[in-house]
């Protein structure tokens, strides 16, 4: 999964987004001006391949990639977790209502997906989760993401899970550092993980962390085969995708050269690997990269292409569900 330079195509996208090893196309901020140019945009994509996954980080709060033109300002998933606090049965229905919004104006737009719910605990160490996580507690955070993933499901976008195995404790950025987590095994299995296990079946997808956890692995998680076949596969019995978090991070050189990086992510477990912000570096990757996808790796990366026909963005601000799904959101959060 890869990029493209600006909010239009060029032939030098075209050339990348035709390559056989292409599977997908994150978007970012600079891809977007309006939605009638993310219309174009998604579809002239389509027009060059229509098995391409379209996805974005488009979570709430501070990771939110389009925010005007009528996109809904979501909450940062902490406001979810503070309602709990509150009121839990007001906080499940308004975080459904928040992932129906999230997954409708997307899908209205031509995105598959958003890679989200964060799955993190709030440990108050990690200024690059902080609020993106909606609490300490693995129970609340297990509960707040099934109904946002119910709400995502109900406008039929997929789900993916991140940062496997936790990113809360790990104090370090791994976008310019490489955190270490230092905790036993155990220890992060009965506090961490556990909303990759009571969620179970209902997450489509993950993302594994780029953070060294030394008493586990010497690899960050997104290239330990311990991490991804021993343990998410093994003792979780998870089916679903797996992506890589961005190879460009500097917590991902530890795998070497970004296509060493790229073919130990995927001979460790990964499905899909992601290369963001530098797509003439992603097409040497292209070139270079010998890798051949299993069947069973192509089966549940086409598994999370978006279930039914999304109406466009104007038939969406008529229907009942989304009026009353921003009504719930506007109570909650004004």
């Amino acid at each position: 999964m890869l990029d493209v330079k600006g909010a239009v195509l060029t032939d030098d996208d075209v050339r990348r987004l035709s390559h056989p090893m292409t599977g997908g196309v994150i978007l970012f901020s600079r891809h977007f001006e309006c939605r009638a140019q993310l219309v174009a945009l998604t579809d002239a994509i389509r027009d060059v391949r229509d098995d391409l996954l379209i996805a974005v980080d488009h979570e709430g709060g501070r990771v939110q990639r389009f925010r005007s033109d009528g996109f809904t300002v979501l909450p940062a998933m902490r406001r979810l977790g503070e309602l709990w606090d509150r009121d839990v049965l007001s906080a499940t229905k308004v975080a459904t209502a928040t992932g129906y919004v999230l997954a409708a104006e997307l899908r209205a737009c031509g995105v598959d997906m958003s890679f989200t719910p964060v799955l993190d605990l709030d440990y108050g160490r990690s200024s690059v989760i902080g609020d993106r996580a909606f609490h300490r507690d693995p129970r609340v955070v297990t509960l707040l993401a099934k109904s946002l993933t119910h709400g995502l499901a109900l406008a039929g976008m997929s789900n993916c899970g991140k940062h496997f195995p936790g990113h809360g404790f790990a104090a370090a950025d791994s976008h310019v550092a490489l955190p270490v987590d230092e905790r036993e095994l155990d220890e992060i299995l009965s506090e961490d993980v556990m909303p990759y296990d009571w969620l179970g079946m209902a997450l489509s997808s993950v993302i594994p962390a780029h953070v060294i956890y030394s008493k586990v692995d010497a690899k960050p998680a997104g290239f330990s085969r311990i991490w991804l076949q021993d343990i998410l596969r093994g003792k979780l019995g998870f089916t679903g995708a797996i992506f890589s978090d961005d190879l460009s991070m500097e917590a991902a050189r530890a795998g070497g050269t970004l296509t060493q990086a790229a073919q130990t992510a995927l001979e460790a477990g990964c499905d899909m690997v992601l290369v963001c912000n530098q797509p003439e570096a992603a097409e040497v990757v292209l070139q270079e990269l010998k890798y051949v996808p299993s069947k069973e790796s192509v089966r549940r990366l086409r598994a999370l292409r978006p279930r039914g026909k999304a109406p466009g963005w104007h038939k969406l601000m008529g229907q009942s569900a989304y009026q009353h799904a921003q009504a719930l959101l506007q109570r909650a959060f004004g």
